[in-house]
């Protein structure tokens, strides 16, 4: 009946009819810990300032790759793209792959590394094809270290994850009359991208590796407009001219990049502010839920377990898939613990109890007596208990599917406040 609206409201409607010292401080404690109003409020806390990443100056010493789909399947049989995007020189391969699987993208793996080299270092989010043993498998062969994303925070990998919705917009763009042949276009739109200034560099992707620039389409319009022959180079010439080049660049492509980072972190700290917890907090974890709006976004409450960097956590969440889970701090928020009542006063009202008629009026004060000392045993809340267990052995190998089916009308009101009063004892199961 209050509604949850807020430690304000409360205090109002309270001061109409009660007053005790105190109240309004005691108010805003308790719904503070409401743990209705802690998972479902649309408030998060403020971002912790920006932890810049180390600039990579060696081109492809350390790649960022993603997957991209599933898209409309192409004519050629294509559902998924595997994006790759050098950290040093921003320079993006897309490969069209049939299966999203470890083994299809290993196999591109090798024939990219036969043309730039084997990196160092490959930057990924949590997908299956990237934590796969197979993939740990290809990593340790080849020497190459393994970097992932904290769960359902891409931010860690943005520079892919910008260029990932550059690259559906482009297809979306040059593929509107027919979608089935988006993988056709992709060569086109990547020479497109990579013969464009990136503005974190200042150079394009194309001149930052191979130290010229492509001759394009106006390359080619011009050379016909002017009719002027091109210049040729000795072999040892290039190479002379080439390594001064790269001499003059590089610190310019540094410049540019401090620069970039600098005025990004500038803007994102601005609203951003130092948080920390300590192992052993409560918190509760923001993670994505069905798309409605009056379902809860927040989860838990789970336990702080390790600080594994600057800010990432390493978060005990049992019944979850994976109990153990490494989160970026901007996903996690402190969990308020309900404290004691809102009044020092203790209620005299005795607790009610069906008891039988058989039972004579001392068998029924004893009852009532006990009842009392032990309130925690008798709760009428529902709780859990570790002191007896039971398995239940099934078949192997038996799954047993049941299709969904309506809640009946009658049923429904009774059903919800059921699931309401489990909210709000904060029920759960390893099984939901």
């Amino acid at each position: 009946m209050a509604g949850h609206l807020g430690a304000q409201n409360t205090i109002q409607r309270l001061r109409d009819h009660f007053h005790w010292p105190g109240l309004e401080a005691e108010v805003r404690r308790f719904c503070q810990a409401c743990p209705t109003c802690q998972r479902t409020s649309p408030r998060t806390p403020p971002p912790s300032p920006l932890i810049l990443l180390p600039i990579i100056e060696v081109p492809f010493e350390r790649i960022g790759m993603d997957l991209v789909g599933p898209l409309p399947k192409s004519s050629r049989g294509h559902e998924h793209i595997l994006v790759i995007v050098d950290n040093a020189t921003r320079y993006p391969e897309a490969i069209p792959l049939r299966k999203a699987t470890t083994k299809a993208i290993a196999q591109e793996l090798f024939l990219l590394f036969s043309r730039v080299g084997i990196p160092s270092q490959i930057l990924t989010d949590q997908g299956t094809p990237f934590i796969s043993r197979m993939m740990a498998d290809v990593c340790k062969l080849l020497k190459v270290q393994q970097l992932r994303t904290t769960v359902y925070h891409p931010q860690t990998d943005g520079l892919i994850e910008r260029f990932n919705q550059t690259l559906k917009q482009m297809l979306r763009r040059v593929a509107a009359e027919d979608k089935r042949d988006w993988d056709q276009m992709l060569p086109y739109v990547l020479f497109g991208i990579r013969e464009i200034p990136q503005a974190s560099t200042g150079f394009t992707p194309f001149e930052l590796l191979f130290d010229r620039q492509p001759r394009g389409l106006l390359d080619v319009a011009r050379e016909a407009w002017e009719q002027q022959p091109a210049v040729h180079l000795t072999t040892i010439e290039h190479v002379r001219e080439m390594r001064e080049r790269i001499e003059r660049v590089m610190p310019i492509v540094r410049e540019h990049l401090v620069k970039a980072q600098q005025a990004q972190q500038r803007q994102y700290n601005r609203a951003a502010q130092p948080r920390e917890f300590q192992r052993g907090d409560h918190v509760l974890v923001l993670v994505p839920t069905a798309a409605c709006k009056f379902l809860a976004t927040w989860q838990g409450p789970y336990t702080v377990t390790e600080k594994v960097g600057p800010v990432t956590y390493r978060v005990r969440q049992p019944g979850r898939r994976r109990e153990d889970q490494l989160y970026h701090i901007n996903l996690l928020k402190r969990w308020v613990g309900t404290g004691p009542q809102l009044s020092a006063y203790t209620s005299s009202t005795p607790v009610v109890v069906d008891m039988d008629a058989q039972l004579s009026a001392a068998q029924k004060s004893e009852l009532q007596h006990l009842v009392s000392q032990f309130p925690d045993v008798f709760s009428p809340q529902p709780g859990r208990t570790h002191v007896l267990e039971h398995d239940i052995r099934t078949p192997p190998g038996t799954i047993v599917r049941q299709r969904p089916y309506r809640v009946p009308e009658a049923r429904r009101h009774a059903i919800e406040e059921e699931v309401q009063e489990m909210l709000r004892f904060s029920a759960g199961s390893c099984w939901n």
